[in-house]
């Protein structure tokens, strides 16, 4: 099957944890919105109207795969995890990773929200004291909390993995959630990190997988800018 990726072509954003599964399990995929002309962005609007979709997503990320228009990031990873071999063959754990993945994804709104504390709508400097102080708390009370979770997630699954006995789709989103605080937040990542062994070690395992490594050093790895969940305030970074 030949999956079709829809996301806004020039950000990592959530798409990200998507690609990165379909790149680790060499799928046949297109990332339809970087297409150029009508088959690139207009495609992905034309299916979030609704036209000629049954279940129409609220916004990307989404999947098209076969019949199936599949939204939400983890809802993607769950389908996909089983069909790519990077989730637990049994339900047991499959719901598992799901729960590991719901995890992630509100860590996600976090990391957003510690430059955006406000509203979306407005830029950074016109929320610049709120942003300020949600990145003081964030660094002081949610990432101990998070990052400490899935670090204990790791010990008590034996260091190698998060999930069982190989790789699976929360190892590789573990992986970009390393990645993408170590470039929002160089200064205040490489203090915290001493912190959790377990979850560097693994990030730099994933950095180092043949499929992995050579989609980083790709084209179709899309820079980390200030645009997307990630962005670097040298102001926050203290």
């Amino acid at each position: 099957m030949r999956y079709e990726l829809y996301y806004w072509p020039t950000i990592q954003g959530r798409g990200e944890f998507v690609r990165l599964a379909l790149e680790e399990a060499g799928a046949d995929y297109v990332d339809v919105a970087r297409r150029p002309g009508q088959r690139g962005v207009p495609a992905m609007t034309k299916l979030l109207a609704g036209k000629r979709v049954a279940h129409p997503p609220y916004a990307p990320p989404f999947l098209k795969a076969g019949k199936f228009v599949i939204a939400q990031t983890a809802n993607v990873l769950l389908f996909l995890g089983p069909r790519l071999k990077l989730a637990p063959r049994d339900e047991a754990g499959r719901l598992w990773a799901h729960q590991l993945q719901l995890t992630i994804s509100d860590l996600v709104v976090e990391i957003h929200d510690t430059h955006h504390p406000v509203s979306g709508w407005l830029y950074f400097e016109e929320q610049r004291p709120a942003a300020h102080r949600r990145t003081k708390d964030f660094w002081r009370y949610r990432v101990p909390k998070y990052l400490g979770y899935f670090e204990r997630v790791l010990k008590s699954n034996g260091g190698q993995y998060s999930v069982g006995r190989r790789l699976s789709y929360v190892d590789l989103s573990l992986f970009q959630i390393v990645e993408g605080l170590r470039y929002a937040f160089p200064k205040r990542m490489k203090r915290f990190e001493k912190k959790i062994p377990e979850l560097v070690a693994l990030h730099d395992r994933v950095a180092k997988r043949p499929r992995i490594k050579a989609y980083l050093a790709s084209e179709r790895r899309i820079a980390f800018s200030q645009w997307g969940i990630y962005r670097y305030f040298k102001e926050l970074d203290v």
